[in-house]
Parts: structure tokens; sequence; C-alpha cells
């Protein structure tokens, strides 16, 4: 597939700007202890499984860095949370319509004889699962989806239904506790399959999907690497220089698949696209609870936002320390408070700091970074409107690419359904970050800013060179089918340890 126009590849590099190097995991001081709500990744594209090309799927992943052998709680989503996922679908920087999910844990207080006593058992499940809630569950897992159109705490509410039957609660399934627990090898597919709801969506003549269960975690990078003061050749090969660190970890998704015609505006075909999640401003903690799964503690006051995630990892590595926590609790509208950190990045410098042949660009303010950051590419996934904001972008007027013929590199390659099209779980925004924030875009951009992005070949001497982290993977690594991420690695997974490994 032919770019849309001969500008498109500079595009592409430039919407990465805000994603430079990882995912958003354990981003920020106060989140890194919440990680039941901490947002990991955010994905946006037009479906791409066959028959489905009229809908746009968005994952939400939460919980980061799980490892398969998690039990015997394994990774819940908190109840006493607010998870939501937000579009923006007038360019103005406000949701126009909301998402919310909101969880219950029940545990079925499965007991056996012991001695003449019924004495409850200390584990999530008794036996074989198999179905939706079976007896055999010890811990049942549910959630309701609401839709607010307006502002997400003044406007219009209404539930989200199973188009089978009508019900505003569905289950979730369990995590992946192990081969046994589900019958075999390979079992747990069809298990959680069974948790792909097709529903009926308020407002909306033709219904949507919605599935929420753990996944393996989709995003990949030498994360250990990244942060030893990157500790790798930032100049090696694109493809097998390096681990990915995430491949042993699971995460836990929340997937919806809208009609395109439902989540857009008249006459614009960008939406923008933000995940949060929310706590009770109070919380009280008792020593001894009188029942139940939940009742160790009691929550109650407004809704205090704490994490938020949009374009990947933006808080991680652009926004300042001081000012992580602060970014999780705000608002993409208002985001001008943040503009020092785009328009005078750091890392930029850092990198030349540890690699003083790679020469960080010169114009400042970084008016390249401040464009795409906050408004899209013109031409691309710009909204006609648009106020200067961090999210997410995708212009659903552009055609899905198929699995088989997807590229990473997104738009760069021609591939304009990808990055920074919306994101798929295939795209490396990791390369693509890492040269763009070395001023990849004042290079393409030429020495008559064609981009008119405010810079020239000149202010970024090393803009030209493919940076890379040496990870890559394909849509072949993926599934083709909602919710697209594939089958969480299984706890009694526990790999040997490679020959003539020795240990302390």
């Amino acid at each position: 597939m032919q770019p849309l126009h001969f500008l498109l590849p500079a595009c592409a590099l430039a919407a990465a700007v805000s994603s430079a190097y990882a995912s958003s995991h354990r981003e920020a001081p106060a989140i890194a202890g919440s990680p039941k709500v901490d947002a990991t990744d955010l994905y946006m594209f037009r479906s791409y499984e066959a028959g489905r090309q009229d809908f746009v799927t968005i994952l939400a992943n939460y919980q980061p860095f799980q490892d398969p052998q998690g039990g015997p709680n394994f990774y819940m989503f908190d109840p006493d949370a607010l998870y939501e996922i937000h579009i923006d679908n007038t360019g103005d920087g406000v949701e126009d319509l909301t998402f919310q999910f909101r969880f219950r844990t029940e545990s079925k207080a499965t007991s056996l004889a012991v001695g003449g006593k019924q004495v409850k058992i200390p584990l999530i499940n008794s036996g074989v699962i198999d179905g939706v809630n079976p007896a055999t569950l010890n811990v049942r897992e549910t959630f309701t989806v609401d839709l607010v159109r307006g502002q997400r705490r003044s406007g219009t509410r209404a539930a989200v239904t199973n188009a089978s039957g009508g019900g505003t609660r569905f289950d979730k399934p369990v995590d992946n506790i192990g081969d046994k627990a589900f019958g075999g090898a390979g079992a747990y597919a069809a298990y959680a399959a069974q948790h792909v709801y097709a529903v009926n969506i308020p407002g909306c003549g033709t219904p949507g999907r919605v599935f929420v269960g753990q996944r393996k975690e989709p995003f990949y990078i030498a994360v250990g690497k990244v942060f030893d003061l990157l500790n790798l050749n930032p100049l090696g090969p694109e493809v097998g220089g390096n681990n990915n660190d995430l491949e042993g970890k699971n995460v836990s998704t929340i997937a919806l698949e809208v009609p395109v015609s439902c989540v857009t505006a008249a006459g614009e075909p960008v939406i923008g696209a933000w995940t949060t999640a929310s706590l009770r401003q109070g919380r009280l903690l008792r020593g001894s609870p009188a029942s139940g799964l939940n009742n160790a503690s009691r929550s109650g006051g407004p809704w205090a936002q704490v994490s938020r995630l949009g374009m990947p990892l933006v808080n991680e590595v652009v926004i300042g320390l001081e000012d992580k926590d602060r970014f999780n609790a705000s608002r993409p509208k208002d985001d001008a408070q943040f503009a020092d950190y785009v328009t005078n990045p750091t890392l930029p410098a850092l990198i030349q700091t540890l690699f003083p042949s790679a020469v960080a660009p010169t114009n400042f303010p970084r008016t390249d970074l401040a464009t795409v950051f906050l408004k899209g590419i013109k031409g691309v996934n710009q909204p006609q409107n648009v106020t200067a904001s961090e999210m997410l972008r995708l212009n659903t007027a552009i055609a899905p690419t198929a699995a088989a013929a997807q590229n990473p590199l997104g738009v760069a390659a021609g591939d304009n359904a990808g990055f920074p099209n919306g994101r798929r779980p295939a795209d490396d925004v990791v390369d693509l970050s890492l040269r763009v924030v070395m001023g990849a875009l004042c290079v393409l951009t030429g020495a008559g800013d064609t981009l008119q992005v405010g810079c020239h070949p000149a202010d970024a001497p090393a803009g030209g060179l493919a940076f890379t982290d040496g990870v890559r993977k394909t849509a072949a690594n993926y599934d083709s089918t909602f919710p697209y991420l594939t089958t969480p690695l299984p706890g009694n997974l526990n790999p040997a340890p490679a020959a003539g490994t020795t240990f302390p």
C-alpha cells in the first residue's frame, strides 16, 4: 500500500513522540503502589477481523507485570474503582462519550467437610472450571458497563446491555490459573471465549462487543536495558537485537468493539480516546471485616482520578518526576500546564549525554513535538477544529489493513491504518518514538519546512538515524479476531533455567 501522500512517512514518526521507550507500567510514584488501577497501554484501531471493518476496537490494559503464577487470588479488578474509556469526537479535548466499567467480586464460600465441620476452602476454585460461572469457581467476578453522553460526571447515563437476554451484568473469566484448572493444555482459550458478549449500546442501532479478562502482555520492549541508562546499541539491528522483557507477563484487558457510526460526530471522522481509573476520595479500613471479599474497607466521597493514559508512555518519560501524579489526575483540556515538557524535552538531552554522537535537536521551543503531541497530524489524524490536548487519535475514514498485510511501522511504511493513525497491538511505537524525539520530523520536513512544524534539517543532525531498541513483533504474534490480544500464559508455566545457569 502506498502512503497517502509523500509527507506521510514523516507524519508517522512525528506522532510517536509522546510514546518514547515503553508503555506506562509503574510510571508515577503514587500509581506504582496501586497496580489494580494502573493503566499500561491503550490501543484503538479500525477492526481488521473479517467482516468487522465498520467497527472500532479499543483496548485498555491495566495491572502491569503480572506473573502467570499469581495465585491464590490472581489479578482481579478493584471493585472500589471506576474504570473509564473516554472518546472525544469533536476535537475540543473534552469527552463526548464515556464507557464506565464497575466490578464486583463475590465469594461463594465453598466449604469442605473436615472432621465433622464445614470449613471454607482457601482457593479461588475447587475443581476444573468449565463454562461461565460454574460451581467449581469459588469467586465470581462480574462487571457492568454504562455509557455517558456528555461530560462524564454530569452527562446522560444509560446501561450497556447483553444483546442476548438484555442483562446488565457480565461475567469476567477467572485468570489462567493453569492447564489442569481448565481441563488440559489449551482449554483456557475456549473458556475465555465464552465471555465475549454482543452488547446493545444506548443510542446505537448496531450491537457492539465487549470482553474483560486476562490476556498475554502485548507490549514489547527491552525495558530493562532502556531504563539502565539505555544499556543497548540504539543503532543496532531492529529485529532480534534484544529480548522482549515483557514476554513472560500477562495483563488485564478491557476490550470494546463499537460501530464507527456510533462514536463519530457528523462531518468529523477523527476520534480521540484516553482511559482513566478513579477511586473514591475517602476510604475507611476495617480491622475485622464481617463477611465477604470487599468488607475490609469502605469507600466514599467524590471520585478522584488516579490514572490516565492516551498515547503510550507520556507520563513515564516525558512528564517530570514531580508532576507525574498531577498528570495522572489531569484531563486533556488542561494539558497546556504541561507544555514545557514537550517544547523543552529532557529526553533528547539525556540520549545525547549517553551517546555523544547522537546530537540532540536544537530548535527551541520544539514546535515540531508540540504539534504532534497535542493536535495530531494534519491530513492524517488531526480533527478539523482541534484544541491542543494529549490523547490517542484515529481517523475512522481510513480503511483497516488485514493482519497479514500490516507493517509494524504503520504509516511510515505505507500502512495508513497503523500508528499514528490510532495504534494496533503490533505497531512498533518504540522505534518510531526514538527517531522522532531525536528530530526525524525536522529532517523530513526539509529546508523549506514543508510540514510547517517550525524546524529544519540543520536543527537535528541525528534526525535521520534509525534508532531502535532491537525488539519487534508483527501482527502474526497476535490474534486476528476480537479481542486480538492472545491467551494469557498459564499459571503452571515454569520455564527451566538456561543450561549452565547458576544462582547465588
